[in-house]
Formats: C-alpha cells, structure tokens, sequence
C-alpha cells in the first residue's frame, strides 16, 4: 500500500481512504458485540451451584442482633464435622446458605445439638464427641457462673502454623464455636467461618468446656 492517497495525504490522514481499514481511527472504538445470553447463562450457572451439605442435625432457630434469622448445623463432612450457622430465607429470597461466622448458640442447645449429631456421625466420631459432654466439671468450677471462666480449648499444631479450636461464653449467655488462628506480629486472631475440624478437635473442646462449666454435663 502507498503512503499516499490518490488525494495527496498520507493514507492514515486521509478520512475518505482510510475509511473502514486497519488505519481507520473509528474502527478501533468499535467492539464486536457479546454472544447473546452466553454470559448469562455462566451467571445463572453459578449462583444455582449448590453449597454442599453432608448429613447433619439441626438446632433450634435463632435471631441475631441484626434481625438475621439462623439455625445451627452439626454436618459430617470429608475429613471430620463442620459446626455451621445456616441463614433461614425471608419469604420471597433464596434457600438457606452458611453464614461466613463462627456459630453461636445457647450452652444447652450446643449440648442437645452435638448428642443429636451422633447419629450422623461415624459411631467412632459420634461415640468421641458424646463421651466429651459426659465429663465431669472440676470441683472449683461447680455452681459457677460460667461467664467467669475462659474459653475452652483444643489445640492444633501444623509446623510453625498453630490455632485453637474455642468454645467461649459470651456476655449474653451464648456460647461461640470458633477457631482462632495465631498469626505472626499479629497475634490470636478469629476466623469468621466455620469451623471444620476431626471429630477428636471438638471433643478436646467441648470436654474442657464441661469441665470448666461453659458448657452441662450431658446425662
């Protein structure tokens, strides 16, 4: 192609000869058009993909201060048990999905819900944590207001890598299931999600929560 145009400008100058080539400025602003519905479809696709839930037993409803409402969830899942807060869809919004939190429940329903978990369980993990709740509370933690006591503790360790599994009680009666991570020049730090462990780290924690008080003794 020759640089110039039968009108004596530079090709790439000329807006008659240049009209609808490579050197046409409009072309470049110019974008072809997205295939109708396809990004769409992938959208669609996943917000219908489904959360996992393995078997589970279920406590009681709750509301948070929020106005949230939330139930409970103890789930067998690949590698152990999950403790899940699962939201409860207002009329007119989506099923039910897991709360990005550490679960929080009253002491008793904790108990109840971990006995009721046994049968979801493998009898190896459902007979561990059962056996946790039968422990029996410390001479100095009888009869004692269990918000006076620190949080109950299993202790996991990977290399340098080091975090606690912690049944705590809080102001308001409840009880937070929650897994903290110790972090470099950052100190103990809670994650919010659920805490998904072997059976044997929740029974370290709900075993030293009897024995403490936090939690009741199962009969």
């Amino acid at each position: 192609m020759s640089l110039f145009c039968r009108h004596s400008r530079f090709v790439a100058d000329c807006p008659i000869c240049s009209k609808g080539t490579v050197l046409d400025p409009a072309r470049s602003t110019r974008r072809r058009p997205p295939r109708s519905g396809a990004h769409g479809k992938r959208a669609s696709a996943r917000a219908e993909k489904p959360v996992f839930s393995g078997p589970n037993a279920t406590s009681p409803a709750y509301e948070d201060a929020e106005g949230g409402r939330y139930v409970v969830r103890m789930e067998r899942v690949p590698g152990g048990v999950r403790l899940a807060e699962w939201s409860l869809a207002a009329q007119g919004q989506a099923g039910s999905q897991p709360r990005r939190r550490a679960p929080v429940l009253p002491p008793s329903d904790l108990v109840e819900l971990v006995k009721d978990g046994e049968a979801v369980l493998s009898t190896a993990d459902g007979e561990a944590l059962e056996a946790a709740l039968r422990t029996q509370p410390t001479c100095q933690t009888e009869g004692r207001d269990p918000g006076d006591t620190g949080p109950a503790v299993s202790r996991g360790r990977s290399g340098d890598f080091k975090d606690e599994l912690r049944v705590e009680p809080l102001e308001d009666g409840n009880v937070r299931v929650g897994r903290w991570v110790l972090r470099p020049a950052q100190g103990w730090q809670l994650q919010e999600a659920s805490p998904m462990l072997p059976a044997k780290r929740y029974a370290e924690a709900l075993g030293a929560a009897v024995r403490l008080g936090v939690l009741p003794t199962s009969s």
